[in-house]
């Protein structure tokens, strides 16, 4: 009961500096909570795949990048067809992307579905999440389609509508 008794007094603390801020800077209280942080979308990496994109752990196995470009040569197409895009509304979205036991060095790549999409949408990239490890990839999303994958651990590429 105190914890929820906590986070009400914290709520209305936010509410109250929200509004105070707005009225120092002249501005809608609205426009002062649309550049609160952004919205935390957790994704994690094991061998291949991401799992929260297709629901499931499949086992496998990958010492390097080869064994994971065999496995998805078999197997990507299938699985991507079962998965359901992962659909957002436009804004402010922090990616969260973990290293759950892949030995070796991953990343994440966020781009427009088509060639025009990667000319007009918003993208966000890199590398360095190691075994045990996370990593944060902060983005405005507009409205389209995208894609998101793994370079480095070669994952299918998952789609992600924005609407």
């Amino acid at each position: 009961m105190r914890n929820n008794s906590n986070r009400f007094a914290v709520q209305a603390l936010r509410r109250t500096l929200v509004t105070m801020l707005a009225g120092i800077l002249g501005i809608g209280a609205s426009h002062v909570a649309l550049a609160q942080a952004p919205r935390v979308i957790e994704l994690t990496q094991v061998p291949c795949q991401f799992l929260e994109s297709e629901g499931a752990d499949h086992g496998y196995t990958s010492r390097s990048i080869k064994d994971c470009e065999a496995i998805n040569a078999r197997t990507a197409n299938q699985r991507v067809a079962k998965s359901k895009p992962l659909e957002l509304k436009p804004g402010k979205y922090l990616f969260r992307v973990a290293n759950k036991n892949v030995p070796y060095e991953l990343g994440f790549w966020l781009r427009g579905a088509s060639a025009a999409g990667r000319i007009t949408l918003p993208s966000v990239s890199g590398g360095g999440i190691l075994a045990g490890g996370k990593r944060d990839y902060e983005i405005e999303l507009k409205p389209g389609n995208y894609l998101y994958s793994c370079p480095l651990n070669t994952t299918p590429d998952y789609r992600l509508v924005v609407k």
